[in-house]
């Protein structure tokens, strides 16, 4: 679940795929998109915010950072996949500055990649997250919040406009969808937009750097770049769907969620918000736990995997 509630939305039928704050001074020397992208590696390098309490380890590696056109038809098509209550990016940002407020503009998606110590220590075990796993869920999430919150002050010091959809009050989860539960926003789908990686067996979505990571998104009015997307499918990542045999992610399942035939979200969030929080909460000093272990110990923890050859 490292992509929280707010991703869990269905994948089934994607089309395939064709050093210091001071913006408007960095902006003479580069591109806006390069401003953005440093910014957001500035903050996981040197941000309070992604320290952890107990050791002053960090929640996060280096971040991945992409762009996607608001006009990028996949936004479209999501409300006929996921359903018609998934916003736009346009929606989004017309909820928050009016009717007619983006005419152009760029969805700004990023990969954190979850800290090599806390993938290890989830490696270990069987049933419940390990304690860094939970802090980073619950206290890196928090960390991820200040992240979107930041990118919204950077792009406003270039002279634009931001939302962070997650943050803003249009943002809704959906517990009985005609999709299952569902959110009106998923940042794993702006970042499959954005060509930063592909869905699994798992529901998770596997990046360069693997599927151990949270994900964030904010839609600017700034026009950027929009980065290509290189895949053909939106499963090519996962080994599954490649015709090599896996399934590693059921083997790591502690409920049996996860099958051939996919992934159960309601028997997953059931186990993960009462099953597993309610054995680490007091223990570990969280309010959510997550789980992950179907994100550790897998062939995709922190790579694409290889097709194995032979």
């Amino acid at each position: 679940m490292a992509g929280g509630i707010g991703s869990c939305e269905a994948v089934q039928g994607l089309p395939e795929a064709e050093a210091g704050r001071s913006p408007k001074r960095e902006e003479t020397a580069m591109s806006k998109e390069q401003a953005i992208r440093d910014e957001i590696a500035r903050f996981v390098r040197e941000g309070a915010a992604n320290r952890r309490k107990e050791d002053g380890g960090s929640y996060y590696e280096e971040p991945l950072v992409a762009f996607a056109s608001p006009d990028d038809l996949l936004f479209e098509e999501y409300k006929r996949i996921i359903g018609e209550f998934h916003m736009t990016p346009r929606e989004v940002f017309e909820g928050t500055f009016g009717a007619g407020s983006l005419q152009k503009g760029t969805v700004v998606c990023w990969v954190l990649p979850i800290a090599k110590d806390t993938r290890m220590s989830n490696r270990k075990e069987d049933r419940f997250p390990s304690r860094l796993w939970a802090h980073t869920r619950d206290f890196g999430e928090k960390c991820n919040n200040e992240l979107r919150k930041d990118v919204v002050s950077f792009i406003e010091g270039l002279g634009g406009r931001a939302v962070a959809p997650m943050l803003s009050p249009a943002f809704k989860i959906l517990w009985d969808s005609p999709a299952g539960i569902a959110s009106n926003w998923s940042e794993r789908h702006a970042c499959y937009a954005a060509g930063l990686g592909t869905f699994s067996l798992s529901d998770g979505f596997i990046t360069p750097r693997g599927i151990a990571h949270r994900v964030g998104t904010v839609v600017t009015d700034q026009v950027l770049t929009p980065d290509k997307r290189s895949y053909t499918d939106h499963r090519s990542n996962c080994l599954q769907f490649r015709g090599v045999e896996c399934g590693v992610c059921i083997k790591r399942c502690p409920t049996g969620a996860i099958s051939e035939t996919g992934h159960d979200k309601k028997k997953c969030l059931q186990y993960v918000y009462q099953t597993a929080l309610g054995a680490v909460r007091e223990t570990y000093g969280v309010e959510i736990s997550g789980c992950g272990l179907c994100q550790t110990a897998v062939p995709c923890e922190s790579v694409i995997p290889r097709q194995k050859e032979g």
